[in-house]
C-alpha cells in the first residue's frame, strides 16, 4: 500500500500469457471462460481409491514440441508451463529480448508447490531402484524458485528473479511485488504470474482428509461448483498465467498497447489457522480495502469482481459475506474455476489476466455450474452466459492456506 500524501502507481499490463485445462493460450482460455464451459478433467491412476480421483489437466500441452526435449527434461511440469505462458505474454506484449535491456528485466513467479512432480517422481524412483537412481537435478528442478529461473534462461532476463510462496495467493502476490518494484524504480519490466502442476497422492489423500475436495466421482466436470448451494469443495488443476508489466513511461515509449493498469494492491495473513481462513473475513477484507486505498478509488468505484471462490463450503461462504460488507453497490462477481479448475498458485496470476480480458471485452464472464446460488451468498453472480457490462474497474481477491489473502485492483489504460 503506497504512503499517505504519495500519488496511486498504475503499473502497465502489456501482455498476458495463459496455459490451462480450458485451453492453450489466452484466446482459448478465455472462449472457454467466457462461455462457461466446463476444462478438460481426467482420472489418474496414481489417485484410484482416493475420495477424488481427478483433476483438471493440459494433455495437448507437448513440452518437447514447445520447448524441446533436452530444455523441457530440464524443468517439472510447472516450470515448463510457466515458459510457454511467459513466451505468450512476452509475444503479446511485443517484446524482444534481444531488444531490451536485461539487466532491467524483473521475473516473479508464485507457486503453491513448485516442482512437486518431480520430487515425487524421484521418491519413487529412489524407493524403488535405490539412492544412485536418483536425478542429480532433483534439486535445482523441485525449489519454489524453479520456474521464476527457467523463465530467466528462457529469455536472458537478468534483473531481480524469485520465486513466491503464499499458497494460493501466490500468483497475486507475484503480480503484486512486481508492481511495487516497478514503482521503486527496481525494474522496466516484469514478468510476474504463477504456475502450478500438483500431482501428488500424498497431497490429494490429504486434502481429502480435510474434507476440502469435492468427491462427486460420479460427475467430475459438475464437482467445482462455485457459490452452488451444493457444494463440497475444489477440484485442483495445472496451469500457468504469465503477465508482462511496465513502467508505463517504457511501455509508452516503446508504443506498446497498454491493455490495462494495476492500480491497487493489498495483502494480509489472518493469523487464525493453518488451512481455514479467519471465519470473519477480516483478513481479506483488509487486503480488498488496502488495494482500493493504494488506487485511490472508494468501494463503489468497482464494476466487477473476480473472485477466489474455490467452492470449498467455509471459504465460499466467508468470501461472499465479506464482499457483500464492503460493496453495498453490488457489482457482479464473478469465479471462473469450475472452467479452469483451482490452479492453487497459479489461479491469482491466470484469474488476473482474465480480468484484464473481461474489461477489453465488457464482459463479465458466468460462473459455470453455478445451479442453485447458496441462499446465504448475497451476491450478483451472473450464470449460464456472460453479462455485457462497461468495465473501468474490477477487483481480483486470493486467499491461501496459512491466512495468506491477496486483492489486485484494475483499471482501465
Amino acid at each position: 500500500m503506497r504512503a499517505p500524501g504519495t500519488p496511486p502507481f498504475a503499473a502497465a499490463i502489456t501482455g498476458l500469457g495463459i496455459v490451462s485445462a480450458a485451453g492453450i493460450g489466452a484466446k482459448a482460455t478465455w472462449d472457454s471462460v467466457l462461455h462457461g464451459s466446463v476444462g478438460h478433467i481426467t482420472r489418474l491412476p496414481a489417485l484410484a481409491g482416493l475420495p477424488q480421483d481427478f483433476l483438471y489437466d493440459i494433455p495437448d500441452f507437448d513440452a518437447d514440441a514447445v520447448l524441446g526435449r533436452s530444455r523441457a527434461r530440464q524443468m517439472d511440469r510447472f516450470a515448463q508451463l510457466a515458459v510457454a505462458a511467459a513466451r505468450e505474454a512476452l509475444a503479446d506484449a511485443g517484446l524482444e529480448p534481444s531488444d531490451w535491456d536485461a539487466t532491467r528485466v524483473a521475473v516473479l513467479v508464485g507457486s503453491s508447490h513448485g516442482g512437486l512432480t518431480v520430487y515425487d517422481e524421484q521418491t519413487r524412483t529412489m524407493n524403488d531402484k535405490g539412492d544412485r537412481r536418483v536425478s542429480p537435478l532433483l534439486t535445482p528442478l523441485s525449489l519454489l524458485n524453479a520456474a521464476a529461473g527457467s523463465v530467466c534462461l528462457d529469455t536472458g532476463a537478468r534483473g531481480p528473479s524469485m520465486g513466491l510462496a503464499a499458497a494460493c495467493a501466490s500468483g497475486a502476490t507475484a503480480i503484486g511485488t512486481a508492481r511495487m518494484m516497478l514503482q521503486a524504480g527496481l525494474c522496466d519490466i516484469a514478468i510476474a504470474g504463477g504456475a502450478e502442476s500438483m500431482r501428488s497422492r500424498a497431497l490429494f489423500a490429504s486434502c481429502c482428509r480435510a474434507r476440502a475436495v469435492s468427491t462427486r466421482t460420479g460427475d467430475p466436470a459438475a464437482a467445482l461448483r462455485p457459490f452452488d448451494a451444493d457444494r463440497d469443495g475444489m477440484v485442483s488443476g495445472e496451469g500457468a498465467g504469465m503477465l508482462i508489466l511496465e513502467r508505463p513511461e517504457h511501455a509508452r515509449a516503446r508504443g506498446a498497447d497498454i491493455r490495462a493498469l494495476v492500480t491497487g494492491y493489498g495483502a494480509s495473513s489472518d493469523g487464525h489457522s493453518p488451512a481455514a481462513p479467519d471465519p470473519t473475513g477480516a483478513g481479506i477484507e483488509r487486503a480488498l480495502r488496502d488495494a482500493l486505498a493504494d488506487a485511490g478509488l472508494a468501494p463503489s468505484d468497482l464494476d466487477m469482481v473476480n473472485a477466489h471462490g474455490t467452492a470449498t463450503i467455509a471459504g465460499d461462504a466467508i468470501e461472499a459475506a465479506m464482499l457483500h460488507r464492503v460493496l453495498p453497490h453490488h457489482p457482479p462477481v464473478t469465479s471462473t474455476k469450475a472452467v479452469t479448475g483451482h490452479t492453487l498458485g497459479a489461479s491469482g496470476a491466470i484469474e488476473t489476466a482474465l480480468t484484464v480480458l473481461a474489461m477489453e471485452t465488457s464482459a463479465v464472464p458466468p460462473t459455470a455450474n453455478l445451479e442453485r446460488q447458496d441462499p446465504d451468498v448475497h451476491l450478483d453472480i451472473p450464470t449460464g452466459r456472460a453479462r455485457p457490462a462497461r468495465l473501468a474497474a474490477a477487483a481480483k481477491t486470493s486467499l491461501g492456506f496459512g491466512g495468506h489473502n491477496a486483492a489486485l485492483v484494475l483499471t482501465r489504460a
